[in-house]
């Protein structure tokens, strides 16, 4: 018996061959929540598994677009999504080296007259190959001031982005309603930019859960009373300005950590055991500036 004129491809193979399974398992573990993202993520990476396939049986089929915008509030995972991406687009063939170069306009953009083309190129030729992530992109423009030069740099990265976007994906991330002026003033990059992928803030449980993860991954705990100051914390500090998501979870525990040190200085010539040494009490959270005028407050320190 003949064997089959066109047999069944294997997508499995090819899904695990890729690595395209750690990236994904990756993302998963280091970030909590961001389904949405997550669901856009699994989706360009089904999208590239079936353009593999594809070109396997010489289907005619045009290279993806790969360009990406991130919008979101800060510490919302944008550049740790971007580097898992990074890492997709090699498993997959799409990324010579899988690297990220992560830059802002103070990179790209000089305060001179023929400052600015040599230093976008060699960010550019420090990304090919990998992924250019450029964070709070919007700054790139500011027609407000006539002797600004970022229009220079955003010329010179369309050009990139169109020759070379098989060599190059270009992500710009920043906070959405800037981001939407931002595309709206530059129509040549909006056209070039294939994925809006939006990343939303997280829930207080999901800051908890951060929290948790940051901590384990330090060998500190939560005593049960400080497990209650830290979710209290998290409810006052996402009302007040400036708030960053998980990076200010994390700056919230780096001061933590400071006073829970503190306190165990102010005890020496006692004994200390391990559990001292790795768990946080209320009062190492509790005497954050977030609790001043609260219930509980201990005397606020300077820049808590």
């Amino acid at each position: 018996m003949s064997a089959p004129e066109n047999p069944p491809l294997d997508l499995e193979t090819l899904y695990r061959d890729s690595h395209v399974r750690e990236a994904l398992e990756a993302l998963d573990r280091e970030l909590v929540g961001l389904a949405p993202v997550k669901t856009r993520v699994r989706e360009i990476a089904a999208l590239l598994l079936v353009e593999k396939l594809r070109s396997s049986l010489a289907l005619e089929t045009g290279a993806p677009s790969l360009h990406m915008c991130f919008s979101g509030n800060p510490g919302t995972g944008k550049t740790t999504v971007a580097m898992r991406m990074a890492a997709l687009l090699h498993g997959l063939g799409y990324a010579r080296k899988g690297h990220l170069v992560a830059v802002t306009r103070d990179d790209l953009v000089g305060q001179y007259i023929g400052h600015t083309a040599p230093r976008t190129r060699e960010v550019l030729k420090r990304a090919m190959g990998g992924v250019l992530f450029i964070d709070e992109a919007y700054y790139l423009c500011r027609p407000e001031n006539e002797r600004d030069y970022g229009q220079e740099a955003i010329e010179i990265l369309l050009q990139v982005m169109e020759n070379q976007r098989d060599d190059l994906v270009v992500i710009l991330a920043g906070y959405k309603d800037r981001m939407d002026r931002f595309f709206a003033s530059n129509p040549g990059l909006a056209s070039r930019i294939a994925h809006h992928i939006d990343f939303p803030d997280y829930t207080p449980e999901e800051l908890h859960a951060i929290a948790r993860l940051m901590l384990e991954g330090m060998q500190y705990r939560l005593s049960p009373d400080a497990e209650v100051a830290l979710r209290e914390y998290i409810a006052l500090r996402r009302t007040q300005p400036h708030f960053a998501n998980a990076r200010s979870i994390r700056n919230a525990l780096d001061r933590a950590r400071l006073r829970h040190a503190s306190r165990l200085f102010g005890r020496r010539g006692t004994g200390l055991t391990r559990e001292d040494l790795i768990t946080l009490e209320p009062e190492d959270i509790r005497a954050s500036r977030v609790f001043r005028n609260q219930p509980g407050g201990l005397p606020r320190e300077p820049g808590a």
